[in-house]
């Protein structure tokens, strides 16, 4: 059995263990979340290495990416230091691949016509791929990576905008605590919603989920949300919004969604590749294995 584990800067209470097969092979996939704990986060990586298949980054990026260009962060990079033999990665792999596809999928398939859309992204460093994606199909679309990353009342509004700023004060922002520019541990748990008027005029709200539900207001009325796996209680909180419908970016396997870090764990320990070996190509492959598709869920009440 192979074994993927994700270790998390965010809050314990979403842990999980679960076991299944995919593409033939028994996984065992957990979730620690190490509850905003630094020093508890780096012993795992170190206690870990060389015991799993691979490792996952959660509740924190190593990576961000503007246009071409990948800036890690500092901090992050030691931490998961103690990995020396067990394969690391933070789902940027999958943001690149998956999250691409996602946009052009609702696009091709009808579900979406991002040409008459007005998106929120709540993040375009986070989602690069998604970010990328929107600009190509023509959507309307407000970047929030100054609103909710640095806390300024500004907005972005194309995607060169952000390249030009990224590749300004990226260079800094990596180099500085990652708690900054992300809530960690039990902050992921509290609201402190700001900036509504984004997502009063937004049709879909895009990007990562810790990002928009600690954001965004208690009214989503009819709103689409694009964002990676959602727990029940998470389902709970956007109906109780008014919602419209929520879309996850990563697969069901055996009846469950997961992060896109633990996603991209799976994909190398498939593989057995190291991942800086793994190409586009190979995630798309095994996405098409995986028979991947957006998961469309109804959230409104029918009358």
């Amino acid at each position: 059995m192979k074994r993927v584990v994700s270790v998390s800067l965010g809050t314990s209470k979403r842990d999980k263990k679960h076991e299944v097969e995919i593409l033939g092979e028994q996984f065992l996939i957990e979730r620690i979340g190490c509850d905003g704990d630094l020093r508890k986060f780096a012993q795992m990586f170190t206690e870990l290495d060389g015991k799993v298949d691979a490792l996952g980054v959660g509740g924190a990026d190593i990576y961000v990416v503007v246009g071409e260009k990948r800036y890690a962060f500092k901090q992050i990079l030691r931490l998961i230091g103690g990995a020396k033999k067990t394969p690391v990665v933070d789902g940027s792999g999958l943001k690149h691949t998956l999250e691409r596809e996602t946009i052009r999928a609702l696009q091709s398939t009808g579900l979406a016509d991002f040409s008459k859309e007005r998106v929120l992204l709540v993040s375009a460093v986070d989602r690069f791929g998604m970010a990328q994606a929107l600009e190509e199909a023509g959507a309307k679309v407000v970047y929030g990576d100054l609103l909710f990353g640095i806390g300024l009342p500004l907005r972005l509004r194309s995607y060169r905008s952000v390249k030009r700023l990224g590749s300004a004060i990226l260079p800094l922002i990596t180099k500085l605590p990652f708690k900054w520019f992300y809530p960690t541990g039990e902050k992921q748990e509290k609201r402190q919603p700001k900036h509504g008027w984004a997502f009063k005029e937004a049709t879909i709200i895009a990007g990562d989920w810790h990002y928009i539900r600690r954001y965004a207001p208690d009214d989503l009325e009819g709103k689409t949300i694009i964002t990676q796996t959602l727990r029940k209680a998470d389902l709970e909180w956007l109906r109780s919004t008014r919602a419209k419908r929520a879309i996850t970016t990563t697969p069901m396997m055996g009846g469950e969604t997961f992060a896109t870090n633990v996603m991209e764990a799976v994909i190398i320990a498939l593989l057995g590749k190291k991942p800086d070996e793994v190409s586009s190509a190979d995630y798309l492959g095994v996405l098409k294995k995986l028979d991947w598709k957006p998961n469309v869920i109804e959230l409104a009440q029918r009358s």
